[in-house]
């Protein structure tokens, strides 16, 4: 009998109070891959809970900790690879790809963990304190405890590394900026998915000047140039850009400077009202979800849609123009795949550069969603971050 099991990729998206994963599967002698199961740990640091589901998204396995437990990350990732292992008759786990937020300046590629470069991601810390040390915590735990597991680092800087220096440089004296103080941009793996996706079906857009908007409960806009990020709206941080769930987007610095000032405002509060207390949520008075803003029928959650909105279709226009022109529009993450109407009320503001959407394309979420007559198509590309990390896990082993 031929034991011989299938090559089997673990993707762990790490956050504060959450861990994310897929198992993807390698076809034998292909390299396509095939999501085979799927599911988070939530709570973590409170009451933590396990989910895990198969490819159909039926649930197979749940699971809780204690408080104690909750608190050891260790023991639930452990636990998941243990479960994992037992899952998996036909498969073996031959690599672990991790989202990593920050890859600095000079991490323009995915790479494979070493001693070395856990070392240089450490003191990047400082540029993402709220989520590098979450992205890096499972590298370590399985660094410890399954050295024999290759682990390959996926940074969402990464894409927005072919910038040219005026898209990355800020009006600050050069010390800062050779310090660091510059644009980085986020969301690059998604980036990178989608314009894959998206040349692979409309290759005749490769040398085009294409603006993905990647909106969800954060969101961003980029500008891709021969399958090349040219420029986007996150900045040093992922704060900047258009208003978020939470999250403010781009302020007057000097609105901080009045509330430090005026409001006696310290470092915990701002980044606590700019993170936390802003955006959608902010300006509804009502929520971060976009759904539940659509159906309300409070005009503070209006205004708060007609606000994403405005300040969406003006970052497509800047956009267009960083890279001079636009050959296409495309929509992906929750509420950019789930909201036909958010899609229009952005698409209207930009009729004067030619987008116009089919209304039934629209309404029935089809990829293409542009009108005959437009002169700017328009496309819907869901988004698979997850399989993007697992191909490059894949090619990097490869090519070692």
């Amino acid at each position: 009998m031929n034991m011989t099991k299938h090559k089997a990729y673990l993707v762990l998206n790490a956050g504060s109070s959450s861990l994310k994963f897929s198992v993807f599967r390698q076809a034998t002698g292909s390299t396509e891959l095939q999501t085979i199961l799927s599911g988070q740990i939530a709570g973590i640091g409170s009451l933590a809970t396990f989910e895990a589901k198969d490819a159909s998204r039926r649930v197979l396995a749940k699971h809780s900790w204690n408080e104690s437990d909750s608190n050891s990350r260790d023991i639930m990732l452990q636990y998941l690879l243990d479960w994992i292992s037992s899952t998996l008759v036909d498969d073996q786990i031959v690599a672990a790809g991790h989202r990593v937020v920050h890859g600095g300046r000079f991490l323009g590629l995915p790479m494979k963990v070493t001693p070395a470069l856990l070392n240089d991601l450490e003191q990047l810390v400082p540029l993402a304190p709220l989520h590098q040390p979450h992205n890096l915590a499972p590298i370590h735990i399985l660094a410890r405890n399954h050295p024999e597991l290759d682990q390959v680092a996926c940074f969402d800087t990464a894409f927005h590394s072919t910038q040219p220096k005026q898209a990355k440089t800020y009006a600050l004296p050069r010390a800062l900026s050779d310090e660091g103080v510059c644009k980085y941009g986020f969301h690059g793996l998604s980036y990178e998915y989608v314009s894959k996706q998206l040349l692979a079906t409309r290759p005749e857009l490769a040398s085009g000047h294409i603006v993905i908007c990647h909106l969800g409960n954060g969101s961003s806009l980029c500008a891709v140039k021969d399958g090349r990020s040219m420029d986007t709206t996150m900045g040093f941080t992922a704060l900047d850009g258009v208003p978020m769930g939470t999250r403010s987007g781009s302020i007057d610095p000097g609105v901080l400077l009045y509330l430090m000032r005026e409001k006696k405002m310290d470092l915990e509060a701002i980044e606590d009202l700019l993170y936390r207390r802003s955006g959608l949520l902010g300006v509804s008075g009502l929520s971060n979800d976009m759904k539940v803003l659509e159906e309300s029928d409070d005009p503070h959650a209006k205004e708060a849609v007609d606000l994403f909105c405005f300040r969406v279709a003006k970052e497509v226009a800047a956009m267009a123009a960083s890279m001079g022109g636009l050959d296409a529009l495309v929509f992906t993450a929750g509420i950019g795949e789930n909201s036909p109407y958010i899609r229009n009320m952005i698409a209207q503001r930009l009729a004067w550069l030619g987008v116009k959407l089919d209304a039934d394309a629209n309404s029935s979420r089809q990829f293409n969603i542009s009108a005959t007559d437009a002169r700017v198509p328009t496309f819907v590309v869901p988004t698979n971050e997850e399989m993007m990390i697992a191909k490059h896990a894949m090619n990097l082993l490869a090519a070692a």
